[in-house]
C-alpha cells in the first residue's frame, strides 16, 4: 500500500484561515507573535513605529554580528544574521534610507573591528566589499539631496581602510571613484 504525502500548510492556507478573523482575534495574534520572540518585536516595531529606535535596534544585531566581543569564545563573526537584519528592516519597512544606513553600518563595523584588532582573512573582506558595494548602489538611487550624508560615511570607510590587505582598500576605492566621481 502506497503511503499519501501529507501536504505541508503554506501561506495560502493561513491567509485563507486568516480572512476570517475578526479584527481582536487578529490582535490578540499579533501581541502572540511579538512576545514570542525579539525578532519579531524588532519587526513589529519597524513596520508599525517608524523612527530611530527600531534601526538602532538593527544596528544592534549588526554589530553584535560584524564587532564580537573578542573575550567572549561563543562571539564569532556572522554575516548571514548580520545580513538578515538588513533584510527584516527592509521587508518590514521599505525604508530606503534607513536600509543604506544599516548597510553602511554593517561595513563600517567590520571595518572598524579590523582597525581596532588587526586584519583578519579573505572571506571577511569579501563579505564587507561584496555590502559596501550594495550601500553605494542604494545611496545612488537616493535623490541627489539625500546622498551627501551617506556618501561622507563611504568615503571615511574607504579612507580609513588604506593599509588594510587582501585587496579590500582598493575593491573600496575602485565601487567610490566608479560611484562619486
Amino acid at each position: 500500500m502506497k503511503r499519501q504525502k501529507s501536504k505541508k500548510p503554506t501561506w495560502i492556507d493561513v491567509k485563507r484561515s486568516v480572512k476570517d478573523i475578526e479584527n481582536s482575534n487578529l490582535i490578540e495574534l499579533l501581541k502572540d507573535l511579538y512576545e514570542l520572540s525579539d525578532e519579531n518585536k524588532n519587526f513589529l516595531h519597524a513596520r508599525f513605529l517608524a523612527g530611530s529606535s527600531s534601526l538602532s535596534k538593527y544596528k544592534k544585531i549588526i554589530s553584535d554580528f560584524l564587532y564580537p566581543d573578542i573575550f567572549d569564545k561563543k562571539d564569532d563573526f556572522n554575516f548571514d544574521k548580520a545580513n538578515k537584519a538588513i533584510e527584516a528592516y527592509a521587508k518590514a519597512t521599505n525604508d530606503s534610507e534607513g536600509i543604506a544606513d544599516l548597510m553602511i553600518y554593517y561595513v563600517e563595523c567590520g571595518n572598524e573591528f579590523t582597525l581596532d584588532y588587526g586584519d583578519i582573512n579573505e572571506a571577511f573582506y569579501d563579505a564587507l566589499v561584496k555590502m559596501y558595494a550594495k550601500a553605494i548602489k542604494a545611496v545612488c538611487k537616493m535623490p541627489k539631496r539625500k546622498q551627501e550624508p551617506f556618501r561622507k560615511r563611504l568615503e571615511k570607510i574607504m579612507k580609513s581602510a588604506d593599509g588594510i590587505g587582501w585587496g579590500y582598500y582598493d575593491d573600496l576605492c575602485y565601487y567610490y571613484s566608479e560611484a562619486f566621481e
